[in-house]
């Protein structure tokens, strides 16, 4: 078999190769002794470039030699890249492996949650500064380095982040829960909310897979509240769900519950308790529970709500509602004392045992709120003990012991009456407890010492108990596992291990790349970037980042991530095979750092000449930096080329400086005034600067004024005629500026003019009566309005995404005017500013459904570029991104209530009819607002 299984796994066909995979952990369990060859087997179809094999070798790695981690190590970038296209069965395995191993081979990226950077430039950018202050500066921030250093996630940790993004797409739901289980485990906390959406998707799934996905969501959901808190109304119960299903439904449900949304989930609870589902009526009262010990302005509320159930016809409910109003009161007893009288009441209709030695437990610690209903509870106890069940009976015992020290007048008899029954029962914990509370209560000659102390005993105060989800700590298994799920540990069940204090030494995952593919390769760079740099400044840039230290990306680096997924060269044609295809996939990366190597270098000589320094000290941090800069080589970070138009508007590069003072880029805001005759800034900004400035984003308040394009004139239009206002006439327009009293609300401006002879007094907002989710927030009341005068007063309303009208009364002392807004599109949104590279990142996740495309003939007073801007932005309230090319505008915004994105490309090339197209989440704004664009367009 061992002679089939080595011959097979050097097979032509991959299909043949498969299966020797799957034969090995076959053999493995017929006879471990072959491990070692067995090894070498896996060891060798680890390097098999194809997709067939992949997920069948890592399960065989996986059965027979988990611990060698090392096997791992050159083929890890072949395995991230070629994830996408395996099977699902083989996705699964992978990710499940790739998991452990990251946690072996990366540091966590909350450990610096503070001081994360996903942009490494600032580190770069301080340390030019830092030189510039001399030596001394140069210890002293040596010395500060370890603490302040920032997190810079390893561009392996990334890539594989990356590539398993797609994946949550998937039809197959065991794949998307390993990829949810791969970023929770791995990601950084602003990431893992992608996650949520997919994970909701499989809830309408079959039963089995929904009761698999809540098991795991309700662990996160205790971590990582927030992420599932926009989808709570996806965990509410139907009354079709299984039993088990409500029940983790309701333990979601009550995760995410805070202080906001806790009104509608207790009406929620409150419609589950009618369910003739017991089992589920009972985790329903022990959520209730929950929520009043979690949130306290509604522990009130609830504990009424729980004393109401008292009187239900159901004795489940009752004994479960007694056990958690008995938690409840526990946390203020003093103000409590009517409900345990009431409790006190209940003892004898309620049989269930548990909730009777509740019951006694409450009556027996809080005796001094009940002195005259105490004993007589204690008498009728006493009277059916021998009847009662175990944990009653050792509640009677501890009843009786408190009040024989409280109270010993009234209930000393019934104390040696009920110790006297105890003694003699046929379970030996009650015969132990009462001989032990007989000596400890009723001092003897001899036990008289711990009898001084027996009311510390008996009655110390005790601590509120707190109640805590079950799923609290299963964190500990891995998602998505069978341990996780039965919360014990299963057979073969694999640790996931703790991440690394230091990062071990990433150069382990590097591939060699034979030498004339690493010339071709950088010949065919040289070629494309010849129009950007000049031949010198060409060549530095890779010279200096493939010397550069063995942790930074550089372009061997990231050429072999493309390329590790070769494993052995069989041919050169196979080689370039293989980079021609990696290149679609991965060439951006290694471009984007070497381009930012070369920008930088740029930078650093420039600033270099104008202070006087010889370039090269400054080429040589250069590349020491790198390390810091390979992070740029993830999704967000490419080329941009912007308008000239729109570099030139840049604020920074207008500004006058010393000649003599170093042009840092950070300092470039805070110009000062010089002391020396200030000189032309063509002078002071060499013209290569200025270009290497283009698209160079520092901060998002220089570039405001620059991409809002202005809209004109606010538009009024007429709220009440003055004719139908007896005199008053009220108009209202949308100002488009933030309102201060809620930015999800839409700021309206409302004009009011007096036409009649006499004043008007006390002009408000009348109660309105909206539909659900719009809200307004009224305007201050104008006490008095003038014959002939006029006044201007700012209101907002909430539209909760929709065009629908909000209706409400304008009031005045004497009359009540019933009037209405309802808002265009376009004014349901704000402007967001961003990148090129930002905008068709997030055009990229918001395809298919979510993209609205419509031709459209423009006129030829519609060319402009100013026309063209005008039009959009008076119809809706966008903010324009900066585009590469004349022909095409793109503009982009938020809806102020779910701040959805809402992105808008006009492509107005000039032969043939243009391209609108809108891309949104809400499908609905999308397809409104590409109707009014292309009225306001065509006309």
């Amino acid at each position: 078999m061992m002679l089939a299984i080595k011959e097979a796994a050097s097979d032509m066909s991959p299909y043949v190769r498969k299966t020797a995979a799957h034969a090995i952990p076959k053999l493995y369990s017929l006879d471990s002794d072959q491990k070692d060859q067995l090894i070498e087997v896996i060891e060798k179809l680890l390097a098999d470039k194809t997709t067939l094999v992949a997920g069948s070798v890592v399960m065989a790695f996986e059965e027979v030699c988990p611990e060698r981690i090392d096997l791992i190590h050159k083929n890890y970038r072949k395995l991230c890249n070629l994830l996408i296209d395996v099977e699902e069965w083989g996705q699964v395995v992978i990710i499940s492996m790739l998991t452990r191993y990251a946690r072996t081979q990366f540091l966590s990226p909350t450990q610096n949650e503070s001081l994360l950077e996903e942009n490494p430039e600032k580190a770069f950018y301080g340390s030019e500064e830092d030189e510039a202050k001399g030596p001394g500066s140069e210890e002293a921030a040596a010395a500060t380095l370890p603490t302040r250093k920032p997190y810079v996630m390893d561009p392996d940790h990334r890539l594989l982040l990356r590539n398993t993004k797609p994946l949550l797409q998937s039809r197959s739901a065991a794949v998307v829960m390993a990829v949810a289980q791969l970023y929770f485990h791995l990601a950084p906390k602003a990431e893992v909310g992608v996650i949520a959406k997919a994970l909701v998707r499989l809830l309408r799934s079959h039963s089995e897979v929904q009761y698999v996905v809540l098991q795991n969501v309700a662990t996160m959901s205790i971590k990582r509240r927030g992420m599932f808190e926009p989808y709570l109304k996806s965990f509410y119960i139907r009354s079709t769900d299984p039993t088990q299903i409500k029940v983790l439904k309701l333990e979601v449900l009550t995760n995410l519950a805070n202080e906001t949304n806790i009104p509608t989930v207790l009406r929620e609870f409150q419609t589950y308790i009618r369910s003739m589902d017991k089992d589920f009526v009972a985790a329903t009262i022990q959520a209730i529970g929950r929520c009043a010990t979690n949130i306290g302005r509604v522990r009130d509320t609830c504990l009424n709500g729980l004393v109401q159930l008292l009187s239900n016809r159901d004795e489940l409910v009752v004994a479960e509602s007694v056990v958690v109003i008995k938690k409840l009161l526990q946390m203020q007893p003093a103000q409590h004392g009517e409900i345990i009288k009431h409790l006190a009441k209940l003892t004898d209709n309620i049989q269930v045992p548990m909730a009777r030695a509740s019951i006694l437990w409450l009556i027996g610690e809080y005796c001094e709120h009940v002195p005259k209903i105490a004993p007589d509870v204690l008498r009728k106890m006493a009277k059916s003990f021998t009847a009662e069940e175990d944990i009653v009976k050792l509640q009677v015992i501890n009843l009786a012991a408190k009040l024989y020290l409280t109270n010993s007048k009234q209930t000393k008899l019934l104390t040696q009456y009920v110790l006297s029954l105890a003694k003699y029962d046929q379970n030996y914990d009650i015969r132990d407890r009462a001989r032990f509370t007989r000596q400890l209560i009723v001092p003897s000659e001899q036990g008289g010492v711990l009898s001084r102390h027996a009311k510390k005993l008996f009655l110390a105060p005790k601590p509120a108990p707190v109640l805590e989800s079950s799923f609290k700590d299963r964190d500990h298994f891995q998602l998505g596992s069978l341990s996780h799920l039965l919360n014990a540990k299963a057979t073969g069940y694999q640790e996931l291990p703790d991440w690394p204090e230091e990062a071990p030494d990433p150069s382990v995952r590097n591939v060699e790349v034979p030498e004339w593919t690493k010339c071709s390769n950088r010949e065919k760079r040289k070629e494309k970037e010849k129009p950007f740099y000049s031949d010198s400044e060409g060549e530095s840039g890779p010279t200096e980042s493939a010397d550069s230290d063995p942790g930074s990306e550089s372009e061997s680096d990231s050429k072999s991530s493309s390329e590790s997924g070769s494993g052995e060269s069989s041919s050169a044609s196979d080689n370039e095979d293989q980079d021609e295809d990696e290149e679609k996939g991965r060439s951006s990366e290694s471009e984007q750092s070497e381009d930012g190597a070369k920008r930088k270098v740029k930078k650093r000589k420039v600033a270099a000449e104008g202070r006087g320094e010889d370039s090269s000290s400054d080429e040589g941090s250069d590349s020491s930096s790198s390390s810091s800069e390979s992070e740029m080589s993830s999704e967000s970070e490419e080329e941009q080329v912007e308008p000239a138009s729109w570099s030139k508007k840049t604020p920074p590069s207008g500004k006058s400086a010393p000649a003599a003072k170093e042009i840092s880029l950070l300092d470039l805001e805070d110009f000062t005034p010089p002391s020396v005759q200030p000189v032309s800034p063509s002078t002071a900004v060499s013209t290569s600067l200025a270009a290497d400035l283009e698209g160079l984003t520092l901060t998002d308040s220089p570039l405001v004024p620059s991409l809002l394009s202005p809209v004109s004139g606010v538009r009024r239009q007429e709220l009440l005629h003055r004719v139908a206002g007896e005199g008053l006439a009220v108009d209202y327009a949308f100002s488009r500026q933030p309102f201060s009293g809620d930015p999800h609300m839409v700021s309206v401006h409302v004009h009011f003019s007096n036409s009649s002879d006499t004043p008007i007094k006390s002009l408000h907002v009348g109660t309105p009566r909206l539909p659900a989710g719009i809200s307004i927030q009224a305007f201050p009341e104008i006490e008095s309005l003038a014959p002939g005068e006029s006044a201007t007063a700012v209101m907002g309303i909430n539209f909760c995404d929709s065009t629908q009208a909000a209706n409400f009364q304008l009031c005045t002392q004497t009359r009540q005017f019933y009037v209405s807004i309802q808002p265009p599109v376009g004014e349901l949104m704000a402007p967001v500013f961003m990148s090129e590279n930002e905008f068709k990142k997030e055009q990229g996740k918001l395809t298919g459904m979510n993209e609205i495309t419509e031709k459209l003939t423009l006129l030829d007073t519609c060319r402009s570029d100013h026309i063209v801007v005008q039009k959009v932005t008076t119809t809706a309230n966008l903010g324009r991104v900066p585009c590469g090319t004349s022909d095409e505008y793109r503009f982009a915004g938020k809806t102020l209530t779910s701040g959805s994105l809402v992105l808008l490309t006009l492509d107005a090339r000039p032969a043939g009819p243009a391209q609108l197209t809108v891309n949104s989440e809400k499908m609905v704004i999308g397809t409104m607002l590409v109707k009014d664009l292309v009225q306001a367009l065509t006309q």
